[in-house]
């Protein structure tokens, strides 16, 4: 059974994307496919109840506002643990802290193996909405690229993180990996939908919407907003809820108000069980989720997992492998106008709602066992290559 060297810079109690795909891919190889380690900074306090190995290695928090923290992947003693571990493939979650990390190991220690890097976000966006200096913009980018180029295989998750991947200049080789929910197919108890509707009494409410994520402007969150708000004004009834923390949640809060559909949102923060979570999907009639800048859209599968149909604006990554109308809803364009268009033309009948809601569950749901029995497999064909390759190497 190979063993796996898991490096990301966020892990729990760090809750994203990347943390939730790193922990998904360690929990179901182990005693499966592979032997996983993950391999992410340390947090103050924090004990690991995991059946798979963590490693954590000395961090300093990134800022005041922000709950991640930054490895030092320069410290000796790390460096001489992890070479101990006799890996047989690295794979590198992050272009940051994590690349360099596995890449001093390789080098210092002549670590023969070979290492794989998954692009999961945007990253050229990400450098250009927060450097605005213009020689640093350049660095950060070629700092991404630099790490990038590191690996052995090239992994992203869409065509979306793909074009981003060559936006940074990228030229080699890709291999589209994508990734899963931890969701069962199937709706959840009607028991525990029925709790959602007794604390919020939503029993008798002809529509329900919903989204999931961070609570940020970016996911696009004023165009769900100022749909409703064109719903409002058509004299649709609805309620929506919206699970999730974020910096921006004060503000959007602030926004539903100001714009009068405060009446008909429900803020829930953020919710960690998961069976909660799939009890609020369950419920959903519609999942409303307008945002391009998610590289996956997990929140999608999980819908899908419900029978619940998606809201999505075309050409967005979360769209990718949504067909319009059967296994989901396409806005055209990314305005509120043209998302509350869609959303009035999916609601008009309720049982095309759970006939695209079934599409969904049939053609968008993919499994994390699935996406990681897949990863697992191109595990093998990376080591048998990288084998061959040096074998013959040494030859010449």
């Amino acid at each position: 059974m190979y063993k796996v060297g898991l490096f990301n810079d966020s892990f729990p109690p760090t809750i994203d994307g990347v943390a939730n795909t790193v922990y998904n891919y360690a929990n179901i190889m182990n005693g499966r496919f592979c032997e996983p380690v993950v391999i992410t900074p340390k947090y103050p306090n924090v004990v690991d109840n995991y059946d798979f190995e963590v490693y954590r290695y000395n961090s300093a928090k990134l800022t005041t506002s922000m709950p991640y923290r930054v490895g030092n992947p320069f410290s000796p003693k790390t460096l001489h643990d992890l070479a101990k571990m006799k890996f047989d493939i690295l794979h590198v979650h992050s272009p940051f802290a994590s690349s360099v990390l596995a890449h001093e190991i390789s080098l210092l220690y002549r670590m023969k193996v070979p290492t794989i890097l998954t692009y999961h976000t945007k990253f050229d966006i990400d450098i250009d909405n927060y450097v605005d200096n213009k020689p640093f913009n350049i660095v950060a980018r070629k700092f991404v690229e630099t790490n990038i180029g590191y690996a052995d295989e090239v992994w992203t998750v869409s065509e979306g993180t793909l074009k981003s991947l060559r936006n940074l200049g990228y030229e080699g080789d890709v291999v589209i990996m994508p990734n899963g929910t931890d969701f069962v197919k199937g709706k959840a108890s009607k028991e525990d939908i029925a709790e959602i509707d007794r604390i919020y009494r939503t029993e008798n409410e002809p529509l329900v919407f919903l989204y999931c994520g961070r609570m940020n402007w970016y996911k696009n969150l004023k165009i769900t907003l100022d749909a409703l708000k064109i719903l409002s004004d058509s004299g649709i009834r609805y309620k929506m809820f919206f699970l999730g923390e974020g910096p921006d949640r004060p503000m959007v809060e602030a926004y539903a108000k100001q714009i009068g559909v405060s009446n008909n949102t429900i803020f829930c923060g953020a919710i960690y069980d998961r069976e909660k979570v799939r009890a609020y999907f369950s419920r959903a009639d519609l999942f409303l989720f307008p945002s391009t800048y998610d590289t996956s859209g997990l929140v999608v599968k999980e819908a899908a997992a419900c029978n619940c149909a998606s809201v999505l604006i075309k050409g967005s990554c979360a769209a990718e492998g949504v067909e319009d109308g059967i296994s989901g809803f396409i806005a055209d364009e990314e305005t509120s106008d043209s998302f509350a268009k869609t959303i009035i033309e999916a609601t008009k009948d309720p049982e095309v709602l759970k006939t695209v809601g079934k599409g969904a569950a049939d053609k968008v749901y993919y499994s994390w066992f699935d996406s990681v029995r897949l990863a697992s497999k191109r595990y093998e064909h990376v080591i048998e290559n990288y084998s061959r390759k040096h074998y013959f190497d040494e030859l010449f």
